[in-house]
């Protein structure tokens, strides 16, 4: 599936259409993260999958290095602003852009899952693999957001292998 043509801004500052990005790149679907000391939205208890963005994010930023030797661009994406991605941004010390939906209108265009609670809608957990604006596969469900950067690169090291001669 092709991606749509959405331009959308980045915690570096620039805007970015991720259809127009040639090459690899792997995009992780986050729903939301909390900043320490203030409270989840309401019911983020009950919600199946909607803990874990932070380790997730954390998980991708740990194997980052491991991810460009494989020639292979990290961005995540959620439908908070900018402004408050920047802040987590910064906080987890992450070496790729985030881009904010938070009008919805990637999601809208791709026929994203999405989720709402207190009035707010959240993207549901998802990672793209991307191969210059063409979506390759899907990671759905993400059940264990700490270790699923390893999940993907290891996909991604299996992908890239050469196939068996004796097979």
């Amino acid at each position: 599936m092709r991606l749509p043509h959405v331009r959308l801004p980045a915690t570096d500052g620039s805007e970015i259409c991720l259809a127009e990005l040639q090459g690899r790149i792997i995009l992780i679907v986050y729903p939301w993260t909390g900043r320490p000391g203030l409270p989840n939205p309401p019911d983020w208890d009950l919600i199946q999958g909607a803990h874990g963005s932070t380790p997730e994010l954390e998980g991708f930023r740990d194997c980052a290095e491991d991810f460009a030797r494989e020639c292979v661009w990290l961005y995540a994406i959620s439908r908070q602003t900018t402004d408050y991605q920047r802040e987590m941004a910064a906080r987890l010390k992450l070496p790729f852009p985030i881009l904010s939906d938070a009008e919805g209108q990637f999601a809208a265009a791709l026929g994203l899952p999405c989720f709402a609670t207190g009035g707010e809608t959240y993207l549901t957990r998802l990672t793209l693999p991307i191969d210059s604006g063409r979506i390759e596969t899907l990671f759905y469900p993400v059940p264990e957001p700490a270790t699923h950067a390893d999940d993907v690169l290891s996909w991604l090291k299996a992908d890239k292998a050469p196939a068996d001669p004796l097979a």
